[in-house]
């Protein structure tokens, strides 16, 4: 194994993995390279830090410059994708004749490129993408956003015809596997990684539910607002955590006084709010993909309530109490905070999370597809 190398082409720099899509990445690394692998890891910045914890995982680390300019806005590609096109990295790719693994759709610019035919190229799909954009365009108010969402949706689904060009594609829910099976013919499930080796959940009792998310994304503002309607008829308390939040639902949480956001925690403020809380509460209004602050809740958490499209089709629909209105959200947390969360309760997450969620057996899942 520790003659095997495997290029892995990320859309952003993966640490911290503080995201969701860089969840998945920088957990799949790290167990890769725990296996053995050694990864020479390409990374488009723009924004985030360069990282020592990446150079430490890797054989090599490469950045590029992500092209922003709003001039791509109107390629006929889309803009997730060409903005990522850099000559510095396909040059790297053809030094040699490793195995390429792209993450997301957003990092196929050279998939179809002649020069690497014959090559290895496995596609991580991370959402079915144009799906998602068309999702993010029915819930966005500012115009010139939706219009965005709007246009990179349908550039996405004309698009998404150069996956017949991987060698397959591994898709993180068994949904999307399902979607790219009947249009591809060569894709495999592969579960979401994440950065949980064991359950620790706490027996016990809280005081607060939790909804938790980058809150800056349109759909977790959309929940966080959702939620807001549920707390405000009953007294349980509710912190809504998660980076940059709207002004709108700042303005609406300070109404009441059983209602508090928690700004930019940091990971490990995070994690401890997750593993404190009676309930994670986490709908979701977009049912693409699986959502790893679901799995890290399960992991972490304690009781956990969610609504039809957050846990469809994910396996864990046995750990999670399913609500869907607002009413019977209500009535759930009621409930809820009467009762101690048991070692009973306990086994059971370990019993299901490590069935299918085990990094290490999913890494040697990928390892096979490789072909190593």
């Amino acid at each position: 194994m520790s003659e095997h190398h495997l290029h892995i082409i990320s859309f952003d720099i993966p640490f911290p993995a503080d995201y969701g899509g860089v969840v998945d990445i920088y957990n799949r690394i790290r167990a890769l390279s725990e296996s053995g692998l050694k990864i020479h890891l390409h990374c488009f910045e723009y924004g985030r830090k360069r990282s020592e914890e990446l150079s430490e995982l890797c054989f090599s680390v490469r950045y590029y410059k992500r092209k922003t300019s709003k001039i791509n806005l109107f390629s006929t590609l889309p803009y997730i994708v060409v903005s990522r096109q850099n000559d510095e990295l396909i040059d790297n790719l053809l030094l040699d004749d490793f195995p390429v693994l792209m993450e997301g759709i957003h990092s196929t610019f050279y998939i179809s490129d002649k020069r690497l035919q014959g090559r290895k190229l496995i596609v991580r799909s991370h959402n079915i993408e144009h799906e998602y954009y068309h999702h993010l365009s029915k819930i966005e108010t500012n115009l010139f956003k939706k219009w965005y969402f709007k246009s990179e949706a349908s550039k996405l689904k004309k698009y998404e015809l150069v996956l017949k060009n991987a060698s397959t594609i591994a898709a993180i829910s068994p949904d999307d596997s399902l979607y790219i099976k009947n249009n591809y013919n060569n894709g495999f499930y592969l579960p979401a990684f994440h950065g949980n080796d064991e359950v620790k959940c706490l027996p016990g009792r809280g005081t607060y539910a939790l909804y938790h998310g980058n809150l800056s994304v349109g759909e977790n503002n959309s929940a966080a607002l959702f939620l807001i309607r549920v707390f405000s008829k009953i007294e349980c308390q509710l912190i809504i955590a998660g980076n940059n939040p709207s002004a709108e639902l700042m303005a609406l949480a300070s109404n009441y006084k059983n209602i508090q956001i928690a700004i930019n925690p940091r990971v490990d403020e995070m994690q401890q709010l997750i593993q404190n809380a009676q309930v994670n509460i986490l709908p979701t209004f977009q049912s693409t993909g699986i959502k790893l602050k679901l799995i890290n809740a399960l992991f972490n958490g304690r009781f956990c309530i969610v609504n039809p499209p957050m846990i469809k089709n994910t396996g864990l629909e046995s750990l999670c109490l399913i609500k869907d209105t607002e009413s019977d959200m209500r009535s759930a947390l009621e409930e809820i905070f009467k009762k101690e969360f048991s070692i009973a309760d306990i086994e059971k997450r370990n019993e299901v999370l490590l069935k299918d969620f085990d990094n290490k057996v999913n890494a040697q899942r990928l390892i096979e597809a490789l072909g190593f």
